[in-house]
C-alpha cells in the first residue's frame, strides 16, 4: 500500500503547539475503529479544516509517499518531540500493521521523540509485538481505548504500552482531573482544561513508560455523535 503522509514542521494548532505533526492517508484507519467514518462516524478529523487537508493527502494531492516522508523524519533535529497522525493511523491495511513500514518509522525517529495513536488491534496478527517493538525502540505508540473500560481491558492486559482513551464529553463533571477506577489511574488530558498547556510542554503521550490513561473528552462539531457512540463509562 501506498502510505501517503504529509509532514507539518510547524503545526499551528493551539492543542499540540509549533511541533511538526503529520497526516497519513484515510486508508490506513482500521476498519473495527468505531469513529471511522465508514462505521457510525464522529471521528474529530473528519470536519473543519483538518478534513479538507486529510482528504487531499488521501487523494495524493498534498504529502510525500512514505520514503519521503522517513527522509524528512530522519532530518528533524536531535530530540525534536513530534505528532505522527493528526488524522490517519500507523502503516497498515486497516487491520494488520505494517511490520516492515513500522519498523522503518522507528527507525527513522532514532534520537527524536515521535508519538502517535492507534486504534489497531492488538489482539489481531502480531500487531501488540510490532507496537511493542516500536516503543522499545523509542517511537511512542498509545493503545486508543473507546471508553473508560476498553482502557482499562488494555492497560490490564498490555501493561508495556501507554494508553489513552476517549471519554464523553461530561466524562469529567463529577470527577477530578484525575482518578482511580480497578487500579488504573486515569488523567484528564491537560490541553482539554487548561488553555496554556499544549502537545509541546505537556508530553505526556509521548512518554512510552507512562502508566496513567490520558483521556480526552469528545470535544468540537463532533462531540454528540462520540457521546452517543460511547457506552456509559
Amino acid at each position: 500500500m501506498q502510505y501517503q503522509t504529509a509532514l507539518t514542521i510547524k503545526s499551528t494548532n493551539k492543542k499540540t503547539g509549533s511541533i511538526p505533526v503529520s497526516t497519513t492517508t484515510a486508508k490506513t484507519c482500521p476498519t473495527t475503529c468505531p469513529f471511522n467514518n465508514s462505521n457510525a462516524g464522529g471521528c474529530y478529523a473528519d470536519s473543519g479544516p483538518l478534513a479538507i487537508h486529510w482528504r487531499k493527502v488521501t487523494s495524493q494531492e498534498r504529502g510525500t509517499n512514505f520514503n519521503s516522508f522517513l527522509t524528512k523524519i530522519e532530518n528533524l533535529p536531535p530530540g525534536q518531540m513530534w505528532r505522527h497522525n493528526q488524522a490517519g493511523d500507523l502503516p497498515g491495511d486497516g487491520t494488520k500493521l505494517d511490520g516492515k513500514a513500522c519498523n522503518d518509522l522507528s527507525k527513522a525517529n532514532k534520537g527524536k521523540r515521535g508519538f502517535t495513536y492507534t486504534h489497531y488491534d492488538p489482539l489481531l496478527y502480531n500487531n501488540s509485538k510490532v507496537i511493542q517493538s516500536m516503543n522499545n525502540a523509542g517511537f511512542t505508540v498509545n493503545l486508543s481505548g473507546n471508553n473508560a473500560a476498553h482502557a482499562i481491558a488494555l492497560k490490564k492486559k498490555y501493561k508495556s504500552a501507554p494508553v489513552v482513551s476517549v471519554v464523553s464529553s461530561d466524562h469529567f463533571d463529577n470527577r477530578k482531573n484525575s482518578y482511580k477506577k480497578e487500579g488504573v489511574h486515569f488523567v484528564r488530558c491537560p490541553a482539554d482544561y487548561n488553555e496554556k498547556v499544549n502537545c509541546k510542554s505537556c508530553k505526556l503521550c509521548a512518554i512510552p513508560t507512562r502508566t496513567s490513561v490520558i483521556c480526552f473528552p469528545a470535544h468540537g462539531t463532533g462531540k454528540k455523535r462520540i457521546n452517543n457512540l460511547l457506552e456509559v463509562n
